[in-house]
């Protein structure tokens, strides 16, 4: 018991340590590449966990949509792909097919990330440990979670999955990270 706290006390000082802002992070792009966060400074981001194999899938549409609607004022709509509840089984490039062929994803997307669990990617914590209450510290509980960020680096909101990307308070909260 007393090595499992430790552990946790240890894996917890290290996130801290190494995410005090999601500026500080960086993701590898689904091509491979290192792309530090901060490259996106002053821009409001839509970060989500993506699957091609989820009943969520389809809100792909809706996330290229809100791209190519709000990119000229900074919006960066970013997807995580992952395999952690088990519906994202392709390698990156099948994925990046996938998504380009049925979506027309023009949108940033990570390399295939885990969300959950003991080898979480480094974002997903950060953004688990800063969402807003009631939410904050809450693991994610399925594919298409949504956080929105704003032009500071601050988690501002979180939608659960079953929240559409034509959802009125979502393009609300969309809308107000873009404004400020």
């Amino acid at each position: 018991m007393i090595k499992h706290i430790l552990c946790i006390a240890v894996v917890s000082f290290i996130t801290t340590a190494q995410g005090a802002s999601i500026y500080d992070l960086k993701m590898t792009s689904i091509k491979n590449k290192v792309v530090p966060m901060n490259s996106f400074k002053g821009k409001p981001l839509l970060i989500v966990n993506t699957a091609s194999k989820c009943g969520y899938t389809g809100q792909y549409e809706g996330l290229e949509a809100l791209y190519k609607k709000h990119k000229d004022e900074g919006l960066t709509v970013i997807g995580f792909p992952s395999n952690s509840f088990n519906q994202e089984t392709g390698s990156n490039a099948a994925i990046a097919k996938f998504c380009k062929f049925n979506f027309g994803v023009t949108f940033p997307l990570s390399r295939k990330v885990s969300v959950a669990g003991d080898s979480i990617d480094p974002v997903f914590r950060f953004l688990i440990d800063h969402a807003p209450q009631p939410t904050r510290g809450k693991p994610v509980s399925w594919n298409f979670e949504k956080f929105i960020i704003d032009r500071k680096g601050n988690v501002k909101h979180r939608f659960r999955s079953a929240t559409s990307p034509e959802d009125p308070k979502f393009i609300a909260a969309i809308k107000e990270v873009i404004n400020r």
